[in-house]
């Protein structure tokens, strides 16, 4: 199983490049990256086994880089891999007072 990302900024329509993430399980850091120009991270992690994981996107950050005033310091995304052979892509879109994700492809 390999785990990739993907940041947009709705309120700027724009990739969101230099997002800090980092994907943990039970509490120990797994993976550390930034997002690329393009907004992504094309491989946070490879080899994950089925369990739950936790990606958290440094939002106070990037607002702070791009001059936002964000309501959101910080996004925590929780989800569970079940099927440790499919690609599993967790994007993030996000404006200064709302974010939405999803399972993506």
């Amino acid at each position: 199983m390999s785990l990739s990302t993907h940041v947009l900024d709705a309120g700027l329509g724009r990739p969101a490049a230099g997002v800090r993430v980092r994907l943990e399980r039970g509490g120990e850091c797994l993976a550390e990256a930034s997002t690329d120009p393009d907004g992504r991270v094309g491989e946070l992690a490879a080899e994950l086994p089925p369990g739950e994981y936790r990606i958290t996107f440094d939002t106070g950050g990037y607002f702070a880089a791009t001059d936002q005033r964000g309501f959101y310091p910080e996004v925590v995304v929780v989800f569970s891999i079940t099927e440790a052979a499919r690609h599993h892509h967790v994007p993030l879109l996000l404006s200064p007072f709302a974010y939405s994700t999803y399972l993506g492809s």
